[in-house]
């Protein structure tokens, strides 16, 4: 039976204030985790922005946008490990429409 592979687009948001060693060693580590689960096809780093509305009052976050391809389980896993991840303030992760893809 085929595997089904489904195509994905998750963005994290990291505290600003981490050092910029920290913060590329966790983007690193969340893209390596993608790549081992599934396919990475394009990383958008959109850098230091300002947060929407303050979260645990810090009022600035680094997003990287990442969309890949993976069997439907593993964004359960994938939220999970940025859930326990200190210096992650927000995540989403979304299956993007077919027709959109």
């Amino acid at each position: 039976m085929a595997e089904i592979i489904n195509k994905y687009e998750t963005i994290f948001v990291l505290d600003a204030a981490l050092d910029e060693e920290r913060i590329t060693a966790l983007s690193d580590r969340f893209q390596k985790l993608i790549a081992d689960n599934g396919t990475v096809e394009s990383v958008d780093v959109w850098g230091k922005r300002r947060l929407a509305y303050p979260i645990n009052y810090k009022t600035e976050g680094y997003y990287v946008l990442v969309n890949f391809s993976s069997n439907p389980e593993f964004p359960k896993e994938l939220e999970r490990v940025y859930g326990i991840t200190d210096g992650v303030l927000r995540t989403l992760t979304v299956r993007k429409d077919e027709k959109q893809a």
